[in-house]
């Protein structure tokens, strides 16, 4: 085997070991992108297009000429079957044939896992991302549904307040009427007392008056048969004087 197509045959196994590393189970996509975020390969990634586009460009070049080789030897070995010709030549033509037809697996598996190669690493990028977002999404749902029962905690604590505060100023203003209501009971206890005694002393007048009242009326009467007597002496005077 050549230097080139060894050199193929070596960066096939190494896509092929590659690829079973990136299969693992065990290997979450979040640690390959904390792999791949490592500065040295930050530095290679400058490079990574150009170097694809130029391993692309070589696997292609060599599996065309592997497909050339092994046109070639094809018909070679069908030119030498039909002819038979000596057994050496026959034997040279098929290891030949042989040979560019491995060559044309090597760089034909070579040139697909490349692609699958990349495809995969790209994959694996993206969904590290995807679950990188996923996760302070989460994170950020976490903390929105915190914040919330927070905020429903502060609106219960607020609501209790504002309710013991209502209910302290019902209970102030509950008071203040109660002290307006003992004082109006207590004015009107004052009054009722007051006209109670007014009253008390009008009747006491009312039956001081009516008493003397009755008094005049009994000396109003004495003085008026007093006066009749009197009346009476003086006719009797009179008649005497006449006769």
């Amino acid at each position: 085997m050549t230097f080139q197509w060894t050199a193929v045959a070596t960066f096939l196994y190494v896509e092929i070991g590659v690829l079973l590393l990136l299969c693992l189970p065990f290997v979450s996509p979040v640690r390959w992108q904390k792999i791949f975020m490592i500065p040295l390969w930050n530095k290679i990634a400058i490079y990574w297009n150009k170097a694809f586009l130029t391993i692309i460009v070589l696997l292609i070049v060599l599996f065309l000429d592997a497909i050339r080789e092994v046109k070639k030897y094809s018909a070679a070995h069908a030119t030498e079957k039909v002819a038979s010709v000596h057994q050496n030549a026959f034997d040279h033509i098929q290891m030949k044939l042989f040979r560019s037809q491995r060559n044309l697996y090597i760089s034909g598996f070579s040139l697909f896992l490349w692609l699958v190669l990349r495809r995969t690493v790209t994959l694996i990028t993206q969904l590290a991302k995807e679950m990188g977002i996923q996760v302070a999404l989460e994170l950020q749902v976490a903390n929105t549904s915190e914040a919330a029962r927070k905020c429903l905690q502060e609106n219960e604590i607020l609501q209790q307040a504002l309710n013991e505060k209502e209910k302290y100023k019902r209970e102030q203003a509950l008071e203040a009427s109660n002290k307006k209501l003992r004082q109006e009971v207590e004015y009107l206890t004052d009054e009722l007392k007051t006209a109670s005694n007014a009253l008390s002393k009008a009747t006491n007048e009312v039956i001081a008056v009516k008493k003397q009242s009755e008094g005049l009326k009994r000396e109003y009467d004495r003085l008026m048969k007093e006066h009749e007597r009197l009346q009476d002496l003086l006719g009797e005077e009179e008649d005497k004087k006449d006769q």
